[in-house]
This record gives C-alpha cells, structure tokens and sequence, in this order.
C-alpha cells in the first residue's frame, strides 16, 4: 500500500511540475506548449498595411528568404502596386524576417519549413508542400468556385481562428459546404 502512495505522490507531483513548466512556458511565450499552430500577427504596422488588402498572415507560414523576396517585389505584388514608405517597409520586413517559420518552433512552421528544399523559396503560402497536402481534399466547389472562399489563399474563409494563429480542424467551416473538413 506504501509504494502505491508513493508511486501515486511522485506522478502527481510530476503532472503537476509539468503543468506548472507549461503554463510558465506559455506565458513566457514558448510555443512548444502552446495550443496556437503558428504565431498569431502582433505587429500593429503589419497589420493595418497589409491586411488593409488582404488577410494579414501570420509571419509563420513562410520562410524568411521568402518574406524577403516578397518585399523586394511590392511594385508588383501578384498584379497590384502595394510598395511602402522605407521606414514603413523596413519595420515590416525586419519583423516578417524575425517570425518567419525557419525562426518559429511553432507546429505548423516547423512542418512547413520541413516539407521545403533547403533552396525553395515559395512565393505563396498556398504553394508550399505542407499546405498543399492538407487541402488536397478539397473539391473546385469548396474553394476556387466558392464565391465566399475563392482560393486557399483567403485562409480566413474556412479557419475560424486563423487570425488569432489557430489552424486547428475544430475550427474549420467551409462557407456553404454540407460537411466540414479537418487536420491535423
């Protein structure tokens, strides 16, 4: 009966060091225990320049050398003209660089800078092996000929909690599709 309590007191106390370790990590802004697949936006400039066109991604779901190359093109940044003051442009390089996914100990970074060739440098989130695996589900109707979806780039539109660095399958509602879809 003794080594049961002490068998039972010593995984108790380890359950409980564990989640004390977790909850300071999370706090602390460690990833690694955190229920977030990919840092969440928190640059204000970021925020407000890109996403006044489009959603702002989370710096996580590239790597840096693709940010770079991104912002070197503003001038024509898939069709539309969307250059920056240089103060404006440096801030915001500077902290796309310092939260790209190959900075990021994040889940769904990691996965995605493990699916790239050390040389790849995707200029679309929606390009990358990773992302591209975990749409191959979906049907033209759910996405490209969806008027409320479009393309896998309007993330968005089917992660409920995207802009809060959640991808998670519990959160995923298609607009308009009869069934929901999930992954992990």
């Amino acid at each position: 009966m003794k080594k049961v309590l002490i068998i039972g007191s010593v995984i108790s106390a380890s359950i409980f060091a564990t989640l004390a370790y977790c909850s300071g990590s999370i706090e602390n802004g460690d990833s690694r225990y955190s229920n977030l697949d990919v840092a969440p936006v928190n640059n204000q400039l970021y925020r407000s320049e890109c996403a006044s066109c489009h959603f702002a991604y989370p710096a996580g779901l590239l790597p840096a050398r693709s940010w770079q190359k991104l912002m070197s093109g503003l001038d024509d940044h898939f069709g539309d003209n969307a250059e920056l003051l240089p103060e404006a442009h440096a801030v915001i390089l500077q902290y796309l660089v310092d939260n790209a996914a190959d900075t990021s100990d994040y889940k769904r970074s990691q996965r995605i800078m493990n699916s790239l060739a050390d040389d790849e440098i995707p200029m679309r989130i929606s390009e990358t092996p990773y992302i591209k695996r975990k749409h191959h589900e979906l049907s033209p109707s759910e996405v490209k000929n969806n008027p409320e979806v479009r393309s896998l780039s309007n993330c968005i539109a089917c992660h409920t909690q995207a802009d809060k660095g959640s991808f998670n399958e519990n959160q995923i509602k298609i607009p308009g599709a009869p069934k929901q879809w999930g992954w992990d």
